[in-house]
């Protein structure tokens, strides 16, 4: 199986990509397949917002390729609760193939994460077991269902044996990826991407083992062009089931294509977060399943020290924050601005004052922002100013400064209150101190008092003029 960088556009829903001419996508060996410049005219993705979301999803994928420790508490509900639970502390205990043991030390797993030393023997588990699990980008789960793929697979029979469905074209590649970097000593087993502009004929003989694809193609190959017979899949995975539920058509596409696999078949989904309609929708998706949840996270405020200062413009904001950085020693720091005027504005004013910045927005393409994300995590820059794209999701031990140029406010001018503690939320992690400063002007403190009094926490006044009073903040 061989493994192949991928150029294509990255953070650009199916239905935003151009139309133009595809060639050679039928499997992960073609030549072509690392530069596939997009999909046409696909209405499966057209709402801005859930873009928002699949972006936002295969940005924590990209910036996460290594194994992130999370510091969530598992909890495992079994379908049959009085069978023993089993879980794995190295690879070499699921008894893997050897082929598949040398890729996963390959790419870089020393040992289990914590969701895969529970979720690995259900999901391996002969016979087979369904599974329905929570699950952060880079708590290795990806990994996990790609294994279950290729473990399933028989290389000698070329038919599809496994389908998993993504929400968008880029994480269908990314998912591709994993399979590539796995399987690579797999021999005869390939992937073929069922996405919009890999035109496939009807009546084609799809001899790969592994298809991953977007819910309309995969609904459009399985019915109109007969080109997977579902009777014959092994293991069906819904990956990033919370964004695909909220993309409009996906959820009765997904439902669709699950009523004609076999009742052999093993069915796994996977979602970073689990609202009310998601579990409506895994249960109605998802037979007899085991399931994996981490207890929800609470973002506290108790070790984030808060302050605000008076401010009359976005001028008069940077100076205070100039005599902040004179006054301090800060290892890292976030600013958040309300818009990417302004976030360009502050970028190139301190970067002229000699600081060490970086600038995060939504016009950048995804594989623009996970570089920035990532030199910022390396400390090659020690200053991220960005818009609300990084407030949630992006966790770095070094930042001990989180900075509010602008209050978040919400369409009605009302403090965002979530918005408000994601962002400060980026600083006091990890069970360390953090230091939020909001800059605001005289007519917006109204506003501060309310998120005080929401949060019911001190938020003190700081005189930025004042050089002594800023040297007493202890880090």
């Amino acid at each position: 199986m061989a493994s192949e960088p991928w150029g294509g556009d990255a953070g650009v829903a199916e239905s935003e990509r151009p139309n133009r001419q595809q060639k050679n996508l039928q499997g992960i060996k073609s030549s072509t397949t690392a530069n596939v410049g997009g999909c046409i005219n696909n209405t499966e993705d057209d709402d801005e917002n859930i873009v928002d979301l699949a972006a936002n999803s295969l940005l924590n994928k990209l910036i996460r390729q290594s194994l992130v420790e999370s510091y969530h508490q598992v909890e495992v509900l079994q379908r049959d609760p009085s069978s023993p639970l089993y879980s794995v502390k190295s690879f070499e205990e699921l008894r893997l193939k050897e082929d598949l043991l040398k890729g996963i030390y390959v790419m870089g797993f020393n040992r289990p994460s914590k969701i895969q030393e529970m979720a690995l023997p259900m999901i391996l588990a002969y016979p087979p077991q369904n599974l329905i699990a929570q699950s952060q980008s880079g708590t290795g789960k990806t990994a996990a269902f790609v294994l279950a793929m290729l473990s399933r697979v028989n290389a000698l029979e070329l038919f599809p044996q496994c389908l998993c469905l993504a929400p968008t074209y880029e994480l269908a590649l990314q998912i591709g990826s994993v399979v590539q970097q796995m399987g690579r000593f797999c021999v005869n087993i390939d992937v073929m991407y069922a996405i919009r502009g890999n035109r496939i004929p009807r009546g084609t003989n799809i001899t790969k083992q592994i298809v991953i694809g977007t819910p309309g193609t995969v609904l459009d190959w399985c019915f109109k062009k007969n080109l997977i017979d579902l009777t014959k899949i092994r293991v069906f995975v819904l990956d990033e089931a919370d964004v695909m539920i909220a993309t409009q058509g996906f959820l009765d596409q997904s439902i669709r294509i699950q009523r004609v696999l076999p009742s052999g078949c093993q069915m796994l989904l996977f979602s970073a977060t689990f609202g009310d309609s998601l579990w409506r929708f895994a249960e109605q998706i998802i037979p007899d399943p085991n399931v994996i949840k981490l207890r929800k996270e609470e973002l506290t405020l108790d070790n984030i020290r808060q302050f605000y200062v008076l401010c009359e413009d976005r001028r008069d904001k940077y100076e205070a924050l100039c005599n902040i950085y004179g006054g301090l020693t800060i290892a890292q720091a976030i600013i958040f601005c309300q818009t990417r005027q302004d976030a360009k504005w502050l970028s190139v004013q301190m970067a002229q004052d000699g600081h060490q910045v970086s600038l995060l927005s939504g016009e950048l393409t995804v594989d623009q922002r996970a570089s920035v994300l990532q030199r910022f995590r390396d400390g090659k820059e020690k200053v991220l100013i960005t818009t609300n794209v990084c407030a949630r999701g992006i966790d770095v031990k070094q930042v001990t400064v989180v900075v509010n140029f602008d209050l978040p406010l919400n369409q009605a001018q009302e403090p965002d209150y979530k918005t408000y503690l994601h962002r400060i939320g980026r600083t006091g992690r990890f069970g360390k101190k953090g230091f939020a400063f909001n800059m605001i002007e005289v007519d917006k403190l109204p506003l501060l008092m309310k998120i005080q009094d929401h949060f019911n926490c001190s938020i003190k006044q700081l005189n930025t003029e004042d050089l002594d009073e800023i040297e007493k903040i202890e880090f």
